[in-house]
């Protein structure tokens, strides 16, 4: 279960803050406060959950006196019909929340969801599927822990995670009169020893050249299957490989049988679709 950090309460915070939930003349001008009830948070559609106990924690930063309980678990497959938790007391607190608590929920389930997609589509296959930081601002923390949820894996959660030498990192070099392999090796000179390298290349060649200067991941940025397949059989062993750039849950299955490390998309992240999750009040 994810645990509910100070960062993500403030997140919390500043989405009720943004509808207004304190101040909602809907529901009081026709919810009377004493009015009590339970409401479920029903799927409405198959797919990966994600993010119940935010959801729970909208609730209580509502109103505290509402009693929110999680029936299933992140991480679950969840069928139309399914119950996912269930919320007691203040009618007039579920109301206000409810919006909010089904932004986070049915987003992080959505990328759940989609995540376990690409996961499925290379089972069987020695691969990891990873995601970006392609990410809501301010909801990165949420986002990849939802890949997790779906069975993905987490690339870097922020620039301090490791080095990613990207274009235009190399662009800016090159303008210098720099080569591809003097770059990686200036990287891997200055690099702290926590921290591995990773080069982004775009051709068969530029990848031998980052290899052989000492680059301990290679990035391979929108290269053919075909290339894919090369580097691979020169690269196995002596350095990581990652496949990304233009990767579909329909051509992901063919990538990663080039024999790929890892696959990163920023799809699981960037433009995931909801979760169809409905919240049902039973008064």
């Amino acid at each position: 279960m994810l645990q509910i950090t100070r960062e993500i309460v403030d997140l919390i915070d500043i989405a009720l803050s943004e509808d207004l939930a304190a101040h909602d003349p809907t529901t009081a001008t026709l919810i009377s406060p004493e009015q009590e009830g339970r409401a479920i948070l029903l799927a409405k559609s198959p797919g990966v959950l994600a993010g119940v106990s935010v959801a729970c924690t909208v609730f209580a930063r509502v109103e505290p006196t509402l009693e929110a309980e999680a029936l299933m678990e992140d991480g679950a497959t969840l069928k139309a019909g399914d119950h996912i938790a269930e919320i007691r007391g203040s009618v007039s607190g579920i109301l206000r929340g409810e919006r909010t608590a089904l932004n986070f929920i049915q987003r992080m389930s959505g990328i759940a969801t989609e995540t376990a997609k690409y996961v499925k589509a290379v089972q069987g296959l020695p691969v990891q599927i990873v995601d970006t930081r392609k990410t809501v601002p301010g909801h990165r923390y949420l986002d990849k822990y939802a890949v997790r949820m779906g069975g993905g894996h987490n690339h870097r959660l922020n620039l301090a995670d490791g080095i990613l030498v990207k274009d235009n990192h190399i662009a800016a070099l090159r303008a210098q009169g720099m080569s591809l392999a003097e770059i990686v090796r200036r990287a891997m000179e200055r690099a702290p020893h926590t921290l591995k390298v990773e080069v982004e290349v775009e051709s068969v060649e530029d990848a031998r050249e980052a290899l052989e200067a000492g680059a301990q991941i290679l990035l391979l940025d929108n290269m053919s299957v075909q290339n894919m397949r090369k580097v691979v059989a020169f690269t196995k062993g002596r350095a990581l490989t990652e496949a990304s750039g233009g990767i579909t849950l329909e051509t992901v299955r063919a990538v990663a049988e080039t024999g790929v490390d890892l696959i990163s998309s920023g799809a699981l992240t960037h433009s995931v679709a909801a979760m169809d999750i409905s919240l049902d009040l039973q008064v």
